[in-house]
């Protein structure tokens, strides 16, 4: 068959340039990003600012009083277990101490607080090979190195405290290494979100700036999740040292979403030295999903109030399981995190961004491709895509938050 004029041509120039001397270039192969991302998992440390697993094993408890699930082996239930933790390259779990805002009205928070440490650290030792408290970076690196991992610690609200001063040394002494300052409603030492415009204290109260500075002196980090606008305003003021907040996602995003920082906030916590560790639930991430949740609970309380209904009643439950069930949520995607992700680096830049996931806080709000611990190469391709160097990408798994804690550690070590 007589060859074309074309490919007769290509054969004579492949002919003369090896006549020639010269290599004819040939075009590299297309790079898998996807497996780029899972092998940057496996290699970097990847720190996760937020984590509820020490409150969903305590509402599964058994008669003898310890979890029903082990999470040193794959669960069934929740976004966390030690399987899934190596599938996703995942090293530092920063384990929340999570107290429900009742606790600051009928007492017993530092002892809830006290009971949920206990859990981890018995948690940790019955699995030596898996899991390792991390009340330091360096211990943190080392059990990365011995293939463990982590179980660093924050209290979520900082009712744990309750009204003494010397309880926030004791956190420390635990190994507590941040503490949000509150959480759904205002405590003792500050307003909340979801009370904007309208708090207890116009910000942090009296006793609040005490605790900030009580917490730069000895060692642990102030968490602005959950705060009013004016008192995260207050709480980067007031300290002495860069601020966290742990599992806070983009207002710019979602107008109106209390929980979610605005961007002259943003600019504030970066100017501090400061991260903003990017809540990975659907309401945090999207207006739709914000939309959804809203009219949810116009539905169930126009049918409460019509049919004279309480709260845990069986036929609100059912009403809200069918609701569910017909109008489901639209649920973010991984994209949208990363989305929050360049919001904050286009803002701050690069140094002032993190992951603080809520696994197993927002239950099924989690994004389309970020559903448990095994997922973070997925956020990590998406960002390899938009044009991440695998040095940004570290930054952010844990480079930035590993910064603050080190400068909060270094501080308190030069304190009386």
């Amino acid at each position: 068959m007589r060859p074309t004029s074309a490919l007769l041509s290509l054969a004579l120039l492949a002919i003369s340039a090896c006549s020639h001397g010269t290599n004819v270039p040939v075009p590299e192969a297309p790079v898998d990003l996807a497996e780029r991302g899972r092998e940057l998992a496996r290699r970097i440390v990847i720190a996760d600012g937020h984590i509820d697993v020490p409150y969903r094993l305590r509402e599964g408890l058994g008669p003898d009083g310890a979890p029903t699930e082990d999470i040193s082996l794959r669960t069934a239930k929740g976004d966390f277990d030690h399987a899934r933790a190596v599938e996703g390259g995942f090293d530092v779990a920063f384990m929340s101490i999570y107290i429900p805002a009742e606790y600051q009205k009928q007492g017993g928070a530092r002892e809830l607080a006290d009971s949920l440490i206990d859990m981890m650290e018995k948690i940790a030792r019955a699995s030596p090979a898996k899991f390792a408290m991390a009340p330091s970076v360096e211990e943190a690196l080392r059990n990365t190195q011995a293939g463990k991992v982590s179980f660093a610690l924050g209290i979520e609200n900082g009712a744990a405290i309750e009204d003494r001063l010397e309880n926030v040394a004791h956190f420390q002494r635990r190994g507590v290494r941040y503490i949000t300052l509150t959480h759904s409603e205002d405590n003792l030492i500050s307003d909340a979100a979801a009370s904007q415009g309208k708090g207890t204290w116009n910000g942090l109260s009296p006793f609040g700036r005490q605790v900030v500075a009580e917490m730069n002196r000895v060692g642990i980090m102030v968490d602005v999740a959950h705060l009013s606008d004016d008192a995260l305003r207050q709480a980067v003021e007031v300290s002495q040292l860069p601020v966290i907040a742990s599992h806070s996602s983009c207002r710019h995003f979602t107008p109106g979403f209390a929980r979610n920082i605005p961007d002259e906030l943003i600019r504030a916590v970066a100017a501090k030295g400061g991260v903003v560790m990017i809540n990975f639930g659907s309401a945090f991430l999207t207006q739709a999903a914000q939309d959804h949740g809203k009219q949810f609970g116009a539905q169930i309380e126009a049918f409460a109030l019509q049919h004279g209904l309480k709260k845990g009643s069986p036929e609100l439950k059912t009403f809200i399981d069918t609701y569910q069930r017909e109008h489901p949520l639209p649920l973010a995607r991984v994209e949208d995190v990363a989305d929050h992700i360049d919001h904050v680096v286009k803002l701050v830049g690069i140094d002032h961004v993190g992951l603080g996931s809520d696994f197993d806080g927002v239950g099924p709000s989690l994004p389309i491709g970020l559903k448990d611990v095994s997922q973070y190469p997925n956020l990590f391709h998406v960002l390899l895509e938009r044009g991440y160097s695998e040095a940004d990408i570290e930054q952010i798994a844990s480079g930035n938050i590993f910064r603050v804690w080190r400068q909060v550690e270094a501080y308190a070590a030069k304190q009386p």
